[in-house]
């Protein structure tokens, strides 16, 4: 397992590189960190899910979540990848979309017991991760540096595999296209997230929008986004 490899690679959509990865059709899912729900959709929607049951620990979130009212196949629930409220062996596939860092670092290793402890023998667990390389990283880090977190996240991954907790089944790096039309839509989409408590002054602002310009064209700002997502088994 690498945490980077930057000559491997490829411009791809996420929810298609994990239809590539893992078969989710007529599944029980349980996707942690959810989120605004729009993977949890798509899951359902496009790659076949028979049930997911999406978790978010940021209750402003989760309530609006509840708010969006029925999505077939979806049941939302309050709480965190490190207290999973389901019984053993009750899921078919457990995925992370870019949250398994926002757990408690010293949190990171019960989480993995968790998803071991939920998921049948066999099931696999797919973590979606940021990767803290390349221009889009660069500006986020202007924001919240998670160096650190990510660090962790994946020497956890390394742990749950080296002490056979899982068995690694696959690890692929990608890079999603992501186009900002504004500086108002990006800086709503992340300068006042509800999950973490951002500390920024006028300055800190001034900065982050100086480097968000420098990529500004007429058709808005366009990134590559550097993603790792690792695919775990279950032994058994």
């Amino acid at each position: 397992m690498q945490i980077n490899a930057p000559e491997c690679y490829r411009n791809a959509a996420e929810i298609d590189t994990v239809a590539e990865l893992i078969d989710l059709r007529d599944a029980r899912v349980l996707e942690l960190g959810c989120g605004d729900a729009r993977t949890t959709r798509a899951l359902v929607e496009r790659l076949g899910a028979a049930e997911v049951i999406a978790t978010e620990v940021d209750r402003i979130q989760h309530d609006k979540n509840l708010a969006l009212g029925h999505l077939p196949g979806v049941h939302f629930v309050l709480g965190g990848a490190e207290a999973i409220d389901a019984p053993e062996a009750s899921f078919d596939a457990v995925l992370m979309f870019k949250s398994l860092h926002h757990v408690p670092t010293a949190a990171m290793p019960r989480a993995l017991r968790e998803i071991h402890r939920v998921l049948r023998p066999g099931g696999q667990a797919l973590f979606s991760e940021p990767v803290y390389w390349g221009e889009f990283n660069a500006l986020i880090s202007l924001i919240h540096d998670e160096e650190l977190v990510r660090q962790a996240a994946f020497d956890t991954l390394c742990q749950a595999v080296e002490t056979g907790l899982f068995i690694s089944q696959a690890e692929v790096f990608i890079q999603v296209p992501a186009t900002y039309a504004s500086w108002d839509v990006f800086a709503s989409r992340y300068l006042n997230p509800t999950h973490t408590r951002l500390d920024l002054d006028d300055r800190d602002r001034a900065r982050i929008r100086h480097a968000f310009d420098a990529h500004s064209t007429p058709t808005g700002a366009h990134f590559l986004k550097p993603q790792r997502i690792d695919v775990l088994v279950k032994p058994g």
